[in-house]
């Protein structure tokens, strides 16, 4: 396929070369949304069904490192939105450090997410054969807790036990229920993050990329569009993320 410049040879202009990717763009965010709506629906439907599990799994997420991760996503969307400034102002030098300057922020997230994962490995709550939502709550050495998070663990723990007891059942039975209601939760909560960090290691080849091309001065106020296409796929997995936050560490949170 020939090109000349950047006009590439199915275009008249650069101007409908760009109309022309930003809608492919748009139109394939909107799948993304009809692919991450059917977790978000799942979740919606299970968590109305299994409020008390879907707690106790949300309070033994860490907020803190849940919280931080936000913070280092909206730091991205913004070093993403210079990169694009940059490029439409033909700031040839920026273009490649602002980038640079996300790719940081999206390594940063997918780390703090690896060292959340491990956390999860550790406490036995993978979903699987051995996962366990009371193993903190019998564990403290090996969970790492300090007095008072032991305790409201255990107080978190009896609590669900409580209300997941209906009638005619016994304190095991409620929680074996507990246990496969939660793991449920966690399942969502893996299947969820897990995608989302897909997108961002896709994402993160995609900035390699533009960094590559951004050194060579490729990017300019008259040719621009994968910088801008990019930037949308970036912001959209950082918008999913401000959606998971409150949903997976925020709802029914003991904060005291």
């Amino acid at each position: 396929m020939h090109r000349t410049g950047e006009l590439y040879g199915q275009f008249q202009t650069l101007e409908q070369q760009k109309e022309s990717a930003t809608l492919g763009m748009w139109v394939f965010l909107i799948t993304e949304i009809l692919f991450f709506g059917g977790l978000f629906l799942a979740y919606t439907v299970n968590r109305h069904a299994f409020p008390t599990a879907f707690g106790v799994g949300g309070n033994m997420l860490d907020l803190n490192l849940g919280f931080f991760n936000t913070i280092v996503l909206i730091a991205s969307s913004f070093t993403m939105a210079m990169s694009v400034w940059s490029a439409q102002t033909s700031r040839r030098k920026a273009v490649p450090a602002w980038l640079i300057a996300t790719l940081l922020l999206g390594s940063a997230f997918l780390g703090i997410k690896v060292v959340e994962y491990k956390q999860k490995f550790d406490h036995h709550l993978i979903p699987g054969h051995n996962f366990d939502v009371t193993y903190c709550s019998r564990n403290q050495v090996a969970c790492g807790l300090g007095d008072k998070e032991f305790a409201d663990e255990q107080k978190e723990i009896r609590e669900g036990i409580e209300a997941e007891k209906a009638p005619r059942m016994s304190e095991e039975e409620a929680t074996v229920a507990l246990n496969a209601h939660a793991q449920l939760y966690f399942s969502l909560y893996f299947g969820m993050t897990g995608l989302h960090a897909l997108h961002m290691v896709i994402g993160a080849g995609l900035l390699l990329w533009l960094i590559f091309e951004g050194f060579k001065g490729r990017f300019d106020a008259n040719y621009n569009t994968p910088v801008e296409n990019i930037g949308l796929y970036w912001h959209f997995v950082d918008i999913v993320w401000i959606f998971l936050f409150p949903l997976l560490y925020l709802i029914n949170r003991h904060l005291a």
